[in-house]
């Protein structure tokens, strides 16, 4: 904990920053950052922004206040509803407004099973139909308008943005290109889920958000369990023995489902090619 705290507050230091923007989503991740962000900097140096859009769960607002009262930051609260709709976000996806939570939750379960057999693998490999297509453009804008705010609000003030992907996240592609893996530090990107749900307690991040199942809060109904197929912990001991240059056993389901994501997730990477890097 005390390396991250001074690896933020070095970088800061080292790159000329006057401070730090980081988004907060009422999940575990960002509470975690902000947390090592305020003990690395100070209350005063850390700016909160909470990017609500149309399909936020109910709960997402009132957890990320949550977050920042327990931190003790200044924030402010930017629906980007408004900008999804002027970019075309919503006209891939039709309004539920008054259909109740549980009810979308079903039907986008029952839809994604519809539309891929596999729609995590799918997603990781930019494949499917005409239909799943529009899905992963509707659900990839919402991150990517979120990152156009958070470094409008960072450049303003001359503060580096802090980025909350954690290692299973980014070995396993669970972010978007050119979104939420976009900024300027990362200080769990070295740490797997189960080992950030560890460091929350530590840091005495609220019990509602480190029990609320993780989310990315973009489409109802799907979390990271569900996108994974595996529970975090299996995960994470599966990505541990991989690291660890253990020989995974090949006829395990839970080792078989793990490298087939991690073989998906190269895809993620594919960015910036040109012809120089073939000389």
């Amino acid at each position: 904990m005390r390396e991250i705290v001074d690896f933020i507050s070095s970088t800061v230091l080292k790159c000329g920053y006057r401070g730090a923007v980081i988004g907060i989503s009422g999940g575990i991740d960002s509470a975690v950052v902000g947390k090592l962000a305020v003990d690395a900097l100070g209350k005063k140096n850390v700016f909160g922004l909470l990017m609500p859009e149309r399909d936020s769960s109910k709960d997402t607002l009132e957890d990320s206040k949550l977050v920042t009262r327990f931190l003790g930051i200044d924030f402010k609260v930017k629906n980007i509803s408004s900008v999804l709709r002027s970019v075309g976000c919503y006209k891939l996806q039709p309004p539920a407004l008054l259909i109740p939570q549980s009810v979308k939750e079903k039907y986008v379960r029952d839809k994604w099973k519809q539309l891929s057999s596999d729609p995590f693998l799918d997603d990781l490999a930019d494949r499917g139909n005409e239909e799943f297509k529009r899905g992963l453009a509707f659900y990839r804008a919402k991150h990517r308008v979120r990152m156009v705010s958070l470094y409008l609000e960072a450049e303003k003030r001359g503060y580096a943005v802090l980025g909350t992907t954690n290692k299973t996240e980014w070995l396993c592609g669970l972010y978007v290109k050119w979104g939420d893996d976009s900024s300027d530090i990362e200080p769990i990107k070295h740490l797997f889920k189960t080992e950030v749900m560890d460091l929350a307690r530590d840091l005495k991040i609220p019990a509602r958000i480190i029990e609320k199942p993780p989310s990315p809060d973009l489409i109802p109904g799907v979390n990271d369990e569900t996108a994974f197929g595996l529970q975090l912990n299996e995960l994470d001991e599966v990505l541990r023995e991989i690291e660890a240059g253990k020989a995974p056993n090949p006829h395990d389901s839970k080792v078989m489902r793990v490298m087939e994501i991690l073989q998906a997730a190269e895809y993620r990477k594919l960015r910036n090619l040109s012809i120089i890097q073939k000389k």
